[in-house]
C-alpha cells in the first residue's frame, strides 16, 4: 500500500506562512535550519534531535545553542502534518519544504524537489 500526504504542500506552506507574518527574519532561519542539517553528513533532520538521557541532539549542541531558530516551526508543522497524515512523513522532508517555502516567500526562486519513497527518521 502506498502512502502519500496530498495535502503535505500546502500545511508546510501554510505553516512556514504563518510564521513569517510574525516574523519575515524566520525565512532566513528555515534555510539556515535546512543548510547546517545538511552540510556535513547529509539531510538527516538530526539538527531537529533533542536531549534525552543517553543522548547528546545537535538541536542543544554547543554549535547550534542559542543559535539556530526556527525549531518551533518544524515542529508546529510536523504535528500538523501528522495530524492529516499520521506516520507518513518525515521531518527531513518537512524541513526541506520549508527551507524552499522560505526562498518563495522571501521572493526567491522556485525549484522543485525530490523525495525518496520511504524515509527511516523521524521527529518525535
Amino acid at each position: 500500500m502506498k502512502r502519500s500526504c496530498p495535502r503535505l504542500r500546502m500545511i508546510v506552506q501554510n505553516g512556514v506562512w504563518a510564521a513569517f507574518k510574525t516574523d519575515t527574519r524566520i525565512a532566513a532561519s528555515l534555510l539556515r535550519l535546512h543548510f547546517h542539517d545538511c552540510f556535513v553528513n547529509g539531510c538527516d533532520a538530526s539538527i531537529l534531535l533533542d536531549d534525552t538521557i543517553d543522548f547528546r541532539g545537535e538541536k542543544n549542541a554547543f554549535p547550534n545553542r542559542n543559535s539556530a531558530r526556527g525549531y518551533e516551526v518544524i515542529d508546529s508543522i510536523k504535528a500538523d502534518v501528522e495530524q492529516a497524515c499520521p506516520s507518513t512523513v518525515s521531518c527531513v522532508d518537512i524541513l526541506t519544504l520549508a527551507a524552499r517555502e522560505s526562498v518563495l516567500l522571501s521572493g526567491g526562486p522556485y525549484y522543485p524537489l525530490s523525495f525518496r519513497p520511504k524515509r527511516w527518521i523521524h521527529c518525535k
